[in-house]
């Protein structure tokens, strides 16, 4: 929620289709039509994929890992060589989808173009780049695309033809035919990372069949006109409801992790929430466990299965508490993760959402062998999810949850704490705004989801999330305005504005108020600091826009 480290219910804490139209003409030949269709209609949709491992080898350096090296090379240079390494990871495609189109995209760092580049198959995706050296290098294979680029192009991009069909791990290498060398970003360089864009299809029904264009015969005597018009009857739209990964059908999810450091039972300040708000029911439940504590528990429980006020539970769990991230990686929480799992398979059957040790960034280390580096921090997760799907546990909705402070977006290993696309089934967002003006975090909603200090650096959260995983649903895990006390109606102020702004980030599906009294800085960030405050809170809790029946 801010600088410092904090406790957050006891637990330590970071302060802070479009459809393609059917084709169709219509000729009119006197009192006869002829009505042209085309053929079925298609869906498509661009899933956007970074590389999960990248890294070059050096003919004159044969033990060098450059495995985390921000930089790519390929190419000459006197005696050397060098090769471009590149392994991306694609999820499985939807039934009744396939790729129409497949590219790979790779941003100039530094020095021009060579006038020749080529992508190629590598021989084995069976490498890890912080173990790739010349001496380990996978041999490189066939031919994929060729590639003159400007010299002080931007980009390059091979088009990828038939070679990305379907999910799988897919290992490439980048080469010249040039003595010169091509410098490339890598995955750990803050923008413009390596990615594999496939445009997918999907067949949507047939149009209707021609219309027969001879005319049925007229009869001259015309039919009785009925004074009484039949009554217009609107198109069925439905309610918005949740998929498989809790996604809504339409709309966005709502709700609250309310009673933050206080005694108030986290149940009974949800309820009170819901009422101040005037959404009861239908919300996200956020509660914190951490630990050997076994959760849902039985009021969680209560609280999902309320009779009319059903909700979904959002749990978040310190899996290695009293550890390190790295311990759990090593399996030395396994008993911890097992028993957890069992429990659940035991008890609750309901889909809910589940994240890892929330806001990583302000508690790693990034010394290595300090256990807590941001990669081990995707490693923990990674291995949690693979352990709890393989001990059974199918209802559990994954969310890796980051913390909205510059500083981490700044740092070299912000982007090693993701934990990989097939683990992760939602990105949540921790951010807060100050309603005190020239204080710090002053803004509304577009400050909060894209601040940053330097967009060369980083675009902004909702920026980098559309360039690299706009596949990801997006929520707010926590969001809220911190009230000013001199000036209570600049919270006001700031609360009407978000649903204006909510419409330049069209991709958020969820939306979770952080409620407290008073938090570590002393600021209160509750929804009725003030009575302005409250009523522009329910105002934003009444749009139609969160109406989505979530069980």
């Amino acid at each position: 929620m801010s600088k410092r480290t904090i406790t957050r219910f006891g637990v330590r804490q970071a302060t802070r289709r479009t459809a393609l139209p059917l084709l169709a003409a219509a000729v009119m030949c006197g009192a006869s039509a002829v009505v042209a269709t085309g053929a079925a209609a298609a869906t498509t949709s661009t899933a956007a994929y970074v590389a999960v491992e990248d890294a070059y080898s050096v003919s004159g350096a044969t033990k060098t890992a450059t495995g985390s090296w921000t930089k790519l090379v390929t190419g000459r240079s006197g005696a050397q060589s060098y090769t471009t390494y590149l392994k991306f990871k694609v999820g499985a495609l939807a039934a009744g989808t396939s790729v129409s189109k497949a590219t790979l995209t790779l941003t100039r760092d530094v020095e021009t173009f060579p006038a020749a580049l080529r992508l190629k198959k590598a021989g084995s995706a069976a490498w890890a780049e912080s173990a790739l050296t010349h001496r380990s290098r996978p041999a490189v294979g066939t031919d994929i695309a060729a590639a003159a680029p400007a010299p002080t192009a931007a980009t390059v991009t091979f088009d990828l033809g038939k070679n990305v069909l379907a999910g799988g791990v897919y290992a490439f290498a980048v080469t010249t035919p040039v003595a010169k060398l091509a410098r490339f970003r890598s995955s750990e360089a803050a923008a413009g990372k390596p990615t594999l864009r496939l445009t997918v299809v999907k067949a949507t029904a047939p149009t209707p069949a021609p219309v027969d264009p001879t005319p049925a015969p007229v009869d001259p005597t015309p039919a009785p006109v009925n004074p009484t018009p039949a009554p217009s009857t609107p198109a069925p739209t439905g309610p918005c409801t949740v998929d498989a990964l809790l996604v809504p059908s339409c709309n966005i999810l709502w709700g609250a992790a309310a009673g933050g450091f206080s005694e108030t039972p986290r149940d009974q300040a949800m309820r009170e929430w819901e009422a101040k708000s005037g959404r009861e029911g239908n919300t996200v439940y956020h509660t914190y466990h951490r630990g050997d504590e076994m959760f849902p528990t039985k009021a969680e429980v209560a609280m999902a299965n309320e009779p009319g006020k059903q909700r979904l539970l959002f749990i978040n769990w310190k899996v290695n508490y009293g550890g390190k991230w790295a311990d759990v990686a090593a399996g030395r929480q396994d008993a911890r993760i097992d028993k957890l799992s069992a429990y659940l398979k035991a008890t609750y059957q309901d889909k809910f959402f589940l994240t890892f040790h929330h806001e990583p960034e302000n508690d790693v280390n990034n010394t290595p062998g300090s256990g807590m580096t941001a990669k081990d921090f995707a490693n923990m997760f990674r291995y949690t999810v693979q352990r709890m799907r393989a001990n059974g546990v199918g209802n559990a909705v994954f969310v890796v949850a980051y913390m909205g402070i510059e500083k981490f977006y700044n740092q070299p290993w912000w982007n090693e704490l993701y934990p990989g696309d097939d683990v992760v089934d939602w990105i949540g967002l921790d951010a807060y705004v100050a309603s005190q003006p020239g204080g710090y975090h002053y803004g509304t909603l577009k400050d909060l989801m894209n601040r940053t200090t330097d967009k060369t650096k980083f675009p902004g959260f909702y920026n980098w999330h559309q360039a690299h995983h706009a596949g990801k649903p997006l929520m707010l895990s926590e969001w809220g305005v911190h009230e000013y006390a001199a000036d209570p109606a600049q919270k006001a102020k700031t609360l009407s504005t978000v649903l204006d702004e909510m419409k330049q980030f069209p991709a958020i599906k969820g939306m979770f108020w952080f409620d407290t009294a008073k938090d570590q800085n002393g600021s209160d960030i509750r929804i009725d600091s003030s009575t302005g405050a409250l009523d522009e809170f329910r105002r934003i809790a009444a749009d139609p826009r969160f109406d989505v029946t979530v069980r």
